[in-house]
């Protein structure tokens, strides 16, 4: 027996009597509380929207268990719950805020994927409606920022209009000489939603009545996915939600840069030359530091008997970004090898002058082997970070050792 849609004539129908045909156990259901036993129940007649067209399934009760899924299985409507239910009559109640916040995305979208396809001739290929965000595929040119904008301006236009949205049905003939938006090629008669003189489309979702209550559509943003375009929106309250939290973190981003909302681009744009600028000067400060200190370094550090000098060095206080510029410059010293190491972070640079013939990675490779931590490099410079600072100064003396050998 087939299930009486109900929901295609009243998508507003909260409440309503059913009488359960059949309940059967199923295979359990993941939750994020774990896997939870399920039972398959088929409605003689359901107000219950199946996951379909981009549109996610209703929540609600069938009696007293929770609706954890619904599901269209060609001519029936699939109800998986968490307990069973004896056959007979039931009450049945519809989640109407999840319910409603759904009629109005997805009444949105038809308005949005309307402005697109007339006013820019980029048509939509896919629709997905998230738990936060929904999203259209468009297909063609790349759009503008003045496209999405003029789109949203258009669609909220007919928002504002408060419209009539309607259900039609006919042939797939009937319909296209109508003006339907995208042709199918179903036979019998299809259901098509309607926003007067602004869309109509083949659709079996549930819909608002008119376009005031889709509330208002927020475009967010357009990203590339594959050969099309795929732009992110809003409607009705989560509208309300996003631009209140975006406002939020404006103002809250304006406070931080004492400017005031409208001026957080030029702020953060001085501000990000204002740290390119310091950190040139910190990387000229810390080449001028390395020199020196490299001068007093070589100075109290004879070469070995081998004729190779190891400087090592254990930076402590020092900001970390001294490290490499102070192994490259000791390096660059004839048969000398640097061996500097900060002990606040772990972070090790080992570099040699080519003339001290070592080889670098492999004796990074032993010290590893001995005090855990993960690097490498090439022959005459290595870096690496060690799981302890701590380990630091055993590193140093093992390098040292080994270099000496």
């Amino acid at each position: 027996m087939s299930t009486r849609r109900l929901y295609y004539d009243d998508a507003y129908l909260q409440n309503f009597e059913a009488h359960v045909l059949s309940c059967e156990a199923t295979n359990p259901v993941t939750t994020e509380s774990g896997p939870k036993a399920a039972w398959e129940i088929v409605l003689d007649q359901s107000a219950f929207y199946p996951s379909s067209g981009g549109q996610p399934f209703d929540l609600g009760m069938i009696g007293d268990a929770r609706i954890l899924d619904v599901t269209d299985d060609g001519e029936q409507v699939v109800h998986v719950v968490d307990h069973e239910v004896k056959n007979g009559e039931v009450i049945c109640c519809i989640d109407w805020a999840r319910r409603f916040d759904h009629m109005q995305q997805h009444t949105g979208q038809h308005l949005l994927s309307a402005m697109f396809q007339e006013r820019y001739g980029l048509p939509t290929v896919s629709f997905h409606m998230g738990a936060e965000l929904n999203t259209i595929d468009l297909r063609g040119a790349e759009p503008a920022a003045d496209t999405l904008s003029g789109a949203q301006h258009a669609a909220n236009s007919v928002v504002f209009g408060d419209r009539p949205v309607t259900v039609r049905y006919g042939t797939a003939e009937q319909l296209a000489e109508s003006g339907v938006r995208k042709e199918v090629e179903r036979e019998g008669i299809l259901r098509a939603i309607e926003i007067e003189g602004a869309d109509l489309q083949p659709c079996g979702g549930t819909h608002v009545k008119s376009t005031g209550q889709i509330g208002m559509i927020l475009v967010r943003r357009c990203t590339k996915i594959r050969q099309d375009w795929r732009v992110e929106f809003v409607c009705g309250r989560r509208a309300e939600a996003f631009a209140t939290t975006d406002y939020r973190l404006l103002r809250a981003l304006a406070d931080e840069l004492s400017c005031a909302p409208n001026e957080i681009s030029a702020a953060i744009a001085k501000s990000a030359a204002e740290r390119d600028g310091y950190f040139k000067s910190l990387r000229s400060a810390l080449q001028q530091l390395a020199e020196a200190r490299t001068k007093l370094l070589l100075a109290g550090t004879g070469p070995g008997a081998n004729g190779i000098r190891i400087v090592a060095e254990m930076l402590r206080e020092e900001n970390g970004e001294l490290l490499l510029p102070l192994a490259t410059e000791i390096a660059k010293n004839e048969k000398t090898i640097a061996l500097v190491v900060h002990g606040g972070t772990g972070q090790l640079a080992f570099a040699q002058h080519a003339s001290a013939g070592k080889d670098l990675n492999a004796i990074l490779k032993q010290v590893l082997a001995t005090v855990p931590g993960k690097g490498g490099g090439t022959k005459d410079f290595v870096r690496a970070k060690l799981a302890d600072g701590a380990q630091a100064p055993v590193a140093v003396e093992l390098a040292t050792r080994l270099l000496s050998n």
